[in-house]
């Protein structure tokens, strides 16, 4: 199951208020922010549509983040061996990452294209 999925884009205020009302009429608000770098959107209490500045000198549009929710600690981890395993580079090993919430816990690797694939389990 998809758990969240992140797009860059230039402006990231511009682009905030955009999604912000094309969001709306369904049912998505603006659930947490980390300016001027990234928010987060959905339906209470889970922003599962994310936009993130791009940093200087890097296309948009040149990776995309997709976050796949896992039932556990332990498949996370075992995300992140195949993963490695499978050509992967290692772009944020498991473990907790509390600046997300206290219960957040994901791995991060790029695939073949340099886009940015995680596992996440959200309970501890």
């Amino acid at each position: 199951m998809i758990d969240h999925v992140s797009v860059r884009v230039r402006d990231f205020d511009k682009a905030k208020q955009f999604y912000q009302a094309a969001l709306a009429p369904l049912g998505y608000q603006l659930l947490m922010e980390y300016p001027p770098y990234a928010a987060g959107f959905g339906v209470p209490h889970k922003p599962d549509f994310w936009i993130g500045a791009t940093p200087a000198g890097e296309a948009v549009g040149a990776t995309t983040h997709v976050a796949i929710a896992a039932p556990d600690r332990a498949t996370v981890d075992a995300f992140h061996r195949a993963a490695i395993a499978a050509g992967g580079k290692d772009n944020g090993e498991p473990g907790p990452r509390p600046q997300y919430h206290p219960g957040y816990y994901g791995a991060f690797v790029l695939d073949p294209d340099g886009n940015n694939i995680e596992a996440v389990c959200h309970t501890p």
